[in-house]
């Protein structure tokens, strides 16, 4: 009888282990480059959900400006940006070299693009962003996009990872190609 309950038990025991939770949790989602925008040691990238400044679902901090640095040697090697203007009704694409902390108008548009600094080496801290070198390791420009006089875009764009932060438009596409040196 005893061997009978010990079975039964023993039964009971399998049964139940494979009765448990088989539900498989999805895969985290892949994380960027090294040295890429929106890692983890970079919080507060502009946009980012869960960010300070990010657009519903921030943490209710007010929003954390971060200083721009810009070291003189960036300064004196990059004189513009090339950027790619996605025309998407017609399906065509036409770059421009605009220059830094300029205003230019796209022609056959009603936009207008407003370029700001250029950062070779884009790195983000706690209470700055900077170039951490003149090597285009992660070229990025700081640009603000308007249609007819409304801003519809304003952050940073990535040359190696135009996926990060891009412009959304039913209309338009702004990329950045390339820093321009003096």
């Amino acid at each position: 009888m005893k061997e009978f309950t010990l079975l039964v038990a023993v039964l009971m025991m399998v049964a139940l282990a494979g009765t448990g939770c088989k539900k498989k949790e999805p895969p985290p989602p892949p994380m960027p480059p090294q040295g890429a925008p929106g890692q983890p040691g970079q919080p507060g990238m502009p946009g980012m959900p869960g960010t300070p400044g990010a657009p519903h679902g921030g943490t209710g901090a007010p929003p954390v400006e971060k200083k721009i640095v810009v070291s003189d040697d960036v300064k004196g090697t990059w004189k513009a940006v090339k950027v790619e203007v996605e025309f998407k009704e017609k399906k065509s694409k036409k770059a421009f070299t605009v220059p830094l902390n300029s205003e230019f108008k796209v022609p056959d548009s009603d936009l207008m693009l407003k370029v700001g600094n250029f950062l070779p080496h884009f790195v983000m801290a706690a209470d700055q962003i900077t170039s951490g070198s003149n090597n285009t390791e992660n070229p990025a420009a700081q640009i603000e996009v308007f249609q007819g006089g409304k801003e519809i875009f304003h952050g940073w764009l990535f040359a190696k990872y135009p996926a990060v932060h891009p412009l959304t438009h039913d209309k338009y596409g702004v990329a950045l190609l390339e820093g321009v040196k003096k």
